[in-house]
């Protein structure tokens, strides 16, 4: 689980923030405002000051945020000075925005704040629709406005082109005042709530927030413009309400909810991405006519609420289709606010204590969650304080005497007795032990065996205070609890000797614990929090709820301690002494015969299988899998099929030593695997086996999968010259044929894999989550001896389903789901030839969950109108998305997403999400030296980041450089030679000149136009070799690149009906091929090498056919395995290679 933070203010006005992968609470970095509230999301944060003033914290990331300016100047020609600015008088302006209506001179184009900073000076933009133009940047028309072109022609009367520049946002990390450029006698009055929310009503623009506040007179206001380019916005609206509002939560999707002064509460519809203000308020009486509604929190599905009574509400029944619920269901506990976050998680303020609760048990199944548990997270003071005795403590029992000779090392009891006489009796202090009993409930009184009665005295008894422990005597590792009086120091020390050697230090030592201004039981009083940036998914384990029992979180760490050297060193010294007894008790044994020369081992087994001959059907069969070890060792095992044909018991056989793939079939909704051996592979047919069930599957492909690996004797991590492919298949480094090369499943789920000989994998989820391999093998279905022991931790994936909507116009009812009889299904996948519906959608394998619902999906190429439709003149053809008079057919796409949670060897690389990534295949010896990897990356908003710090050691690397450019990148690849090449949203191909180990982000972008008519999608360099990929499927080679010209001159058609392309260190060529001819039908998805590249024929000359299909991408990046003259066709990964390399795809 990634980490985040919850976000939350005490009563002093200081904001805090707790991860979920922590148990301290940090104060926040600008701790110089005081705040009322605050409402936080993933990357950043919202609150009122003290002083009623708007603030926005945005959290600080290595990809800045940068808004482009744009501006154009325009000319008319005249037949005196040939083009110049004097325009016609009805022409546009000189220098206008891009429709020429406002005006937009260069020095008038200002900062919009003082939260901007200019990161260049205006220049010309030369790339026109992805192509260059000539030098100054200028596009030529007949006239203003019409369709521009990049040549000059006899008839272009006016011209213009296009200055940029870009602004960066620098208030990183801080909290930055919201300005105001609204007319003064409009602006809002200082606000009283404010809440953020609505990031899943679109994914346009990027990080799109809906910003809502609440004025001291119960006026509605709503924050225009509020993004990720953008996150101050641009000005406040005002929205009509028909009451006076007191308090407003908005959620992450279309629900808002506002709370009236007089009780009720009151529901925004009509909100979606068109109108994210809404359209129409509606009134929701609260769940009794004497308890009034004081607090409402919203999250995608669930509404809480607390009342003026304090008692907790839950509506039901709530959804995007009824944002108003159907009823109210009573909670237990009493709370001042509660706040719902991410995955509809809750927060809550006891009305009591001020302490801060957690809703555990909150899953989709049951939104209402099953009990109030308190986070009993500590402070940064309680950490500082709580090192510093931990490190007295580990000195006192190592070093004894030494430690209480010295006096001033810790503090005598009179000391700490007139500590606490300092304090006076209206700061009472108390040592907890382990607070367990919270979970049961808000409120300050502790009931469980093991907790601490509150024994303050009632106010102005003046009765002393006392705290007493459990009557056990203390373990070897914990404190003994004192009896303190708080207006009588003790005369001497009152800590019995059991556990320490002397008395004297061990009292020193628990009133250590005592002093520090933030104990255990003076917690924070919190006055707000918001969990709207804090992602905790149901189970997940946190550290907040519990501290290490018997002590209190200030002495917690008082306990005995090794260091990580000294662990290493014991581990090293054990295995040293295992390894030498292992050896003198084997040396007296070795010339005796082994007692068993030879074993057999059966398994046995249900399944079926997908018939050689029509009709091709599932049948039953059962299967057997034996297994034998020879004389020298060495296991090797034949799987056996029996099935009837006609009433004839038939068998067929398949040697493992001969499998080159195991593969499970995740496209259909049985749970079946194929096994690939040469022939088939040359047949395309593979051997299709299902289970009943998924576990049935995963045991046989564990198995299976274990016994191929073992038939071949390979074991353990991959060679780093291995190739890889997705999903998560690696193959040996020995350049066989493509047909013979064997390949293992490595465990995992990833859209694409990434690696170089070094060693270093990484790998980018669908999810566009970026991964890096940690050395391990397995998990996922491979366990026990098919998965390596470390190195494995869990993973998750998340991708979207789409089907299509169909409809054709015709002039009586306009456009409708009745269509020609020729015509596609009106519901349907992409190609339109496969009938899909939202009721018989399946998941892509039984391994994923559905966790949305369906949805139009606004982002697809070529754009959509506000419902989502897009527009052509006949199925198939070019879609567009407006409406023109030639258009009879239209389409728009749904959504949904499914998740899929496993394990394997792989990290995750937080925060930035990734859309492509290259790691450099081969690293020089300098690079070797400073123990540096060159890799660069393509986030998926578009942006290039350079990452530092890469190494074997350290595949992750350390932080990320960001790389400025004018347009978003889709793909990069880096080649063997430091040569950068990158591929733009416009389908144009960028150069990145001067990149080196000594200047890792280079200098700048040199534009190169694709080809003709062709819109490139994917790059990939070797060492001299430069390939791309076309949104076609069209493979292209960059001819003309030499050391004093890298660009390149021109490019070659090489091949079509390619998907994905990867170039090797040695220029190797490696495709996933669309369609691949000769076989029993047509593969998609085949896994081909490109044979006769040479260096005078770089090209190459035709392919090598592999495994197929259903393959996505390929990654050949890591193999610098040079071929053998010579070599064997049929030549097998020798014994001695424990690890064979593999390729990626």
């Amino acid at each position: 689980m990634p980490s985040s933070v919850l976000w939350a203010v005490d009563l002093f006005g200081r904001v805090h923030t707790l991860s979920t992968t922590g148990q301290y609470w940090e104060p926040c970095r600008d701790a110089q405002l005081e705040f009322k509230r605050v409402s936080a999301t993933t990357a950043c944060c919202w609150g009122i000051a003290c002083d009623n003033q708007v603030y926005v914290f945005v959290c600080a990331s290595e990809v800045p945020i940068r808004r482009r300016e744009e501006a154009y100047e325009n000319q008319r020609w005249n037949p005196m000075s040939g083009f110049c600015e004097k325009l016609l008088p009805s022409d546009r302006w000189p220098w206008s925005d891009v429709s020429g209506l406002q005006p937009r001179p260069l020095d008038g184009v200002a900062l919009p704040s003082p939260h901007w900073e200019w990161e260049s000076d205006w220049y010309v933009d030369e790339n026109f629709g992805g192509e260059p133009t000539e030098k100054g940047g200028w596009t030529y028309a007949i006239d203003f406005p019409a369709t521009y072109t990049r040549d000059k022609k006899w008839n272009s009367c006016v011209r213009r082109r296009k200055w940029i520049r870009y602004r960066r946002y620098k208030s990183r990390d801080a909290w930055a005042k919201i300005p105001s450029k609204d007319d003064p006698k409009q602006l809002p009055d200082p606000f009283n709530d404010l809440s953020v929310g609505g990031w899943e009503i679109t994914e346009e623009p990027v990080g799109r927030l809906s910003v809502w506040a609440v004025s001291l007179q119960g006026k509605v206001w709503y924050r225009e413009d509020v993004s990720h380019a953008n996150p101050e916005g641009s000005l406040w609206s005002l929205v009509d309400c028909p009451g006076e509002v007191a308090q407003i939560s908005c959620g992450p999707h279309d629900l808002l909810w506002a709370v009236l002064w007089e009780g009720p509460a009151l529901v925004r519809e009509g909100i979606n991405r068109n109108n994210p203000q809404g359209s129409a308020w509606s009134i929701v009486e609260p769940p009794g006519p004497d308890s009034g509604i004081l607090h409402v929190s919203v999250g995608v599905s669930v509404v809480w609420a607390v009342t003026k009574d304090q008692k907790v509400w839950f509506r039901r029944g709530v959804n995007s289709h009824n944002p108003r619920g159907t009823g109210w269901i009573e909670m237990v506990g009493e709370m001042t606010m509660v706040n719902v976050g991410l995955n509809d998680q809750v927060w809550g303020i006891s009305c009591e204590d001020r302490a801060l609760y957690f809703r555990q048990g909150v899953t989709p199944s049951e939104l209402s969650g099953k009990t109030w548990t308190a986070i009993v997270a500590g402070r940064e003071c309680d950490r500082s304080y709580s090192g510093s005795s931990s490190s007295l403590l580990s000195a006192g029992c190592f070093f004894g005497d030494e430690v209480r000779g010295g006096g001033d090392s810790a503090p005598s009891d009179s000391d700490a007795s007139s500590e606490v006489e300092r304090l006076g009796p209206e700061h009472p202090l108390s040592v907890e032990p382990g607070d367990k009993s919270r979970s049961a409930g808000p409120g300050p009184s502790r009931t469980e065996a093991g907790a601490v009665q509150d024994t303050c005295p009632a106010q102005g008894s003046g009765e002393a205070a006392q705290v007493s422990g459990l009557h056990r005597q203390p373990g070897p590792a914990e404190l003994p609890w004192t009896n303190i009086d708080l207006k009588e120091p003790p005369k001497g020390p009152s800590c019995p000797a059991a556990s320490f050697p002397q008395p004297t230090g061990l009292c020193s030592l628990g009133l250590l614990g005592m002093e520090e201004p933030c104990g255990a039981a003076d917690h924070p009083l919190w006055a707000w929090v918001s969990g709207g940036g804090c992602a905790v998914e149901a189970g997940s384990v946190l550290k907040w709820f519990s501290v290490q029992s018997g002590l209190s979180p200030s002495v917690q760490t008082l306990s005995l301690s090794i260091t990580p050297a000294q662990t290493a060193a014991w581990r090293k010294q054990i295995f040293q002494q295992l390894t030498e007894r292992t050896k003198r008790e084997l040396e007296n044994f070795r010339h005796y015969e082994q007692a068993v020369e030879q074993s057999v081992w059966v398994k046995t087994g249900a399944l079926q299988w997908w018939c050689d001959w029509k009709p091709h059907k599932w049948v039953d069969v059962r299967v057997a899998l034996e297994q034998f070890t020879g004389h020298d060792g060495a296991r090797d095992s034949i799987l056996f099929i029996y099935y009837v044909v006609h009433e004839e018991k038939k068998y067929l056989h398949v040697f493992l030593n001969e499998v080159t793939a195991l593969v499970p079939v995740l496209n259909e909704a049985k749970h079946s695997f194929a096994l690939y051996t040469p022939e088939r592979t040359r047949q395309r047919w593979p051997v299709r086996l299902a289970a009943a069930t998924e576990q049935d599957m995963n045991d046989w492909l564990a198995l299976l999968s274990l016994s191929c690996c073992e038939s071949r004797r390979v074991q353990g991590r991959p060679s780093s010259q291995a190739l890889w492919f997705s999903p998560d298949l690696e193959a040996g480094e020995h350049l066989l044929p493509c047909d013979q090369m064997f390949w293992r499943q490595m465990g995992g789920h990833l859209r694409l894999v990434e690696a170089n000989s070094q060693g270093v994998v990484w790998g980018i989820g669908y999810d566009h989550t970026a991964w890096v391999y940690t050395g391990g093998y397995g998990g996922g279905c491979f366990q026990g001896l098919a998965s390596s022991t470390s190195n494995i931790y869990t993973q998750s994936d998340v991708k979207s389903v789409h089907i299509y909507e169909n409809q054709r116009w015709n002039p009586v009812t306009g456009y409708t789901s009745r269509g020609l009889p020729t015509d596609r299904y009106m519901w349907s996948d992409a190609s339109g030839l496969q009938e899909c519906t939202k009721a018989n959608t399946k998941l892509p394998s039984p391994q994923w969950t559905w966790v949305s619902d369906w949805a139009v999906d606004f982002s697809i190429a070529g754009g959509t109108d506000p419902e989502g439709w897009q527009y052509a003149s006949d199925f198939p053809a070019s879609y567009h998305g407006y409406k023109t008079m030639k258009d009879f057919v239209r389409r728009r796409c749904w959504a949904r997403k499914c998740k899929l949670v496993t394990s394997g060897p792989w990290l995750e690389v937080a925060p930035i999400a990734l859309g492509d990534v290259s790691i450099i295949p081969e690293s020089t010896p300098d690079d070797r030296r400073r123990h540096s990897i060159a890799l660069w990356a393509v986030s998926d908003k578009g942006d290039v980041l350079c990452r530092l710090g890469v190494s074997q050691l350290n595949p992750a690397g350390s932080s990320w450089l960001h790389v400025g450019t004018d347009q978003p990148f889709t793909s990069i690849s880096i080649g063997a030679c430091y040569q950068v090449w990158a591929v733009a949203r416009d389908g144009s191909a960028f150069y990145r000149g001067s990149v080196s180990p000594a200047k890792p982000a280079g200098d700048c972008w040199y534009h190169i136009p694709p080809p003709a008519k062709q819109r490139l999608l994917q790059v990939s360099v070797g060492q001299t070799s430069v390939f791309a990929l076309d949104e076609n499927g069209n493979l292209w080679y960059r001819a003309g690149i030499t050391p004093s010209y890298p660009q390149g001159s021109s490019w070659e058609h090489v091949s079509n009906n390619v998907r994905r392309v990867s170039v090797g260190p040695l220029d190797q060529v490696w495709v996933i091929a669309d369609k691949v001819q000769g076989s029993h039908s047509l593969s998609r998805g085949t896994v081909c090498h490109r044979t006769g590249v040479q260096p005078h024929e770089p090209r190459g000359q035709g392919w090598d056919y592999g495994i197929g299909g259903g393959w996505d991408h390929i990654s050949v990046r890591a193999n610098a395995t040079r071929a053998a003259r010579g070599a064997c066709r049929a030549q097998e990964p020798s014994a001695a290679q424990e690890a064979p390399g593999p390729v990626c795809c």
